[in-house]
């Protein structure tokens, strides 16, 4: 694993540009970031929706457009559409979700007809920059609001495919709750000592889950060694498993509003990931969230 998201930025330029489609292009912001993402080397792009709209945004945003990234279409449908057929016929690697309401993109995203989707949940993760030594993965702050056990052994499977492709072989997993014993009144405690059992047994593969756990036992050595906390992720969580929407919504903005911290957000489980960042990201936020997609690819 990386251990920032400048790490993550050099091994994403390192590799050849990948071709990223982006669902309704016109939004200054994140031509931004794509103008950032062209200049290293990140990405070519697909810039998808009204040519007129993405043309003045690319003035705003100070990018160069060239008419062969354009694809002209104006409805929100129809731009979803588009946006599939260039990853389904093999024009484009990725994408990125531009000025299109998240539930159109996600439901072009899951129709058969573009052979997009697998057997698998979708599921939101951002990769977190604690200070600059530490990375660690999130899930799921925005997509999933009260995931049962069996979707969580989903959203655990997608982030840990990510990690597998960032480095990690064997990530830790901290099924977090407000507590770290089991208590039949927290339903969160009880999915996390399942979620454990079934990782032992080989039903959620490729991970090391152990859980409950409080936040500062999963991520802090010396909290876990104070509670007398023996534990192979305790301490070391490379994933955190937030019990449900809220707790990982607040989580992220917490951490990047008051912790001054960054990150890098995709939704991931359908056969390409796509780059879903909030509106009051700024082009840095969106650029590392790019480069996140490129490496999960």
């Amino acid at each position: 694993m990386f251990k920032n998201l400048e790490e993550l930025l050099q091994a994403a330029r390192e590799k050849p540009a990948a071709r990223m489609a982006v669902a309704a292009a016109a939004d200054a912001e994140v031509l931004q970031a794509v103008k950032l993402a062209c200049s290293d080397g990140i990405i070519e792009p697909l810039l998808v929706g009204d040519k007129g709209a993405i043309l003045e945004a690319s003035r705003e945003a100070e990018l160069d457009v060239e008419d062969k990234w354009i694809f002209d279409c104006s409805e929100p449908e129809e731009i979803a559409a588009r946006t599939m057929r260039l990853v389904s016929d093999g024009e484009a690697d990725f994408l990125m979700k531009g000025l299109i309401g998240t539930s159109t993109l996600l439901r072009a995203l899951l129709s058969k007809e573009y052979g997009l989707r697998r057997e698998r949940l979708l599921s939101h993760l951002s990769l977190m920059e604690i200070g600059r030594e530490r990375l660690i993965i999130m899930t799921d702050g925005a997509m999933n609001i009260a995931p049962d056990l069996e979707k969580k052994a989903g959203i655990i499977a997608n982030a840990a495919e990510v990690a597998h492709k960032l480095g990690l072989d064997k990530p830790r997993v901290a099924p977090l709750a407000a507590v770290e014993n089991v208590n039949p009144d927290m339903p969160a405690t009880l999915e996390a000592a399942a979620l454990s059992k079934m990782a032992d047994r080989g039903q959620i593969k490729g991970v090391v889950v152990d859980g409950p756990l409080a936040l500062d036992n999963a991520v802090d050595e010396k909290a876990a060694r104070h509670k007398g906390i023996d534990s192979p992720v305790a301490g070391k969580a490379d994933i955190l498993l937030m019990p449900d929407i809220e707790a990982g919504n607040i989580f992220y903005k917490a951490m990047l509003y008051l912790g001054g911290y960054r990150a890098a957000s995709i939704v991931v489980g359908a056969r390409v990931p796509v780059v879903l960042t909030s509106r009051a990201d700024d082009a840095r936020t969106k650029l590392v969230s790019i480069a996140l997609g490129k490496m999960a690819i």
